[in-house]
C-alpha cells in the first residue's frame, strides 16, 4: 500500500536567517513539473478533497501552519505541517484535503506533473471503488 511521508529538509542555520531547499529526485522522489500556492484561505475552509491517479506531490507549510489529511480508502491519517524545513510526500491514488489553516499560511505544492482535469478524482465512492476499499 503506498503511503503519505513526512520528509526532512536539509536545514542551514544561521545568525542572518535559516536556508532550506529541496531537490527533485533527491528529496523527494520525483521530477517536479508544477509549482502551485494555497493562500488567503478563509477559516473554516478546506481544499483538496480529491485524489489523483497518476500525480505525486511534496506539500510544504512554508508559513503558518495546516493539516493535511490522507485518506487510504480504509484509514485515514493526519500530518500537522508548521515547519518550512519539512513536507509531506504524497503518492498517487491517496485521497488528500487539506484544513485547520492558520491566518496567513502559506502552502507550497510541488507536483509531479503539470494540471490534468482528468487525473482527479472528485468523488469518494468512485475512489474508494477504485482502490478496491
Amino acid at each position: 500500500m503506498k503511503k503519505a511521508e513526512i520528509i526532512q529538509l536539509p536545514k542551514f542555520e544561521d545568525d542572518r536567517g535559516n536556508l532550506s531547499f529541496v531537490e527533485e529526485l533527491n528529496h523527494i522522489p520525483f521530477k517536479i513539473e508544477r509549482t502551485y500556492l494555497i493562500y488567503d484561505v478563509p477559516g473554516g475552509q478546506i481544499r483538496g478533497g480529491h485524489a489523483y491517479k497518476n500525480l505525486h506531490e511534496f506539500i510544504i507549510a512554508i508559513s503558518g501552519s495546516f493539516d493535511v489529511v490522507i485518506d487510504n480508502g480504509t484509514e485515514k491519517q493526519i500530518y500537522s505541517l508548521n515547519r518550512s524545513y519539512y513536507g509531506l510526500y504524497v503518492p498517487n491514488m491517496l485521497w488528500r484535503s487539506i484544513e485547520n489553516f492558520s491566518t496567513n499560511s502559506l502552502c507550497v505544492i510541488l507536483a509531479s506533473s503539470k494540471y490534468d482535469p482528468d487525473d482527479y478524482i472528485y468523488d469518494y465512492k468512485e475512489f474508494k471503488n477504485i482502490v478496491g476499499k
